[in-house]
């Protein structure tokens, strides 16, 4: 069992920065896999990155690749989200998930709002 606690979302100025974090509990973290996930008001929930379990591999949505960057510790049961050249439309809700083939844990979310 795994329990995902994300913050470090908040209002900033497009072209800003944040980062988030996603505290996790339990001995096995360092066995899932990890992703950012997004919503914004109307649409569906959507891929924002990955990272693998040891850390060495990831991908990136398309809307993102180049300005996001995902990054996890196992010694301290987290995950990040660097954010950077932030834009109004990467205004969401922010979820980070966990898992092994599938994502099975999932956070409460952290909004990010990016004014113009």
């Amino acid at each position: 069992q795994v329990q995902l606690v994300e913050s470090g979302g908040g209002l900033v100025q497009a072209g800003g920065s944040l980062r988030l974090s996603c505290a996790a509990s339990g001995r096995t973290f360092s066995t899932y896999a990890l992703a950012w996930f997004r919503q914004a008001p109307g649409n569906e929930r959507e891929f924002v990155a990955r990272i693998s379990s040891r850390g060495w591999i990831t991908s990136y949505a398309d809307s993102v690749r180049g300005r996001f960057t995902i990054s996890r510790d196992n010694a301290k049961n987290a995950v990040y989200l660097q954010m950077s050249s932030l834009k109004p439309e990467d205004t969401a809700v922010y979820y980070c998930a966990a898992g092994t083939t599938e994502y099975n844990y999932w956070g409460q979310g952290t909004q990010v709002t990016v004014s113009s």
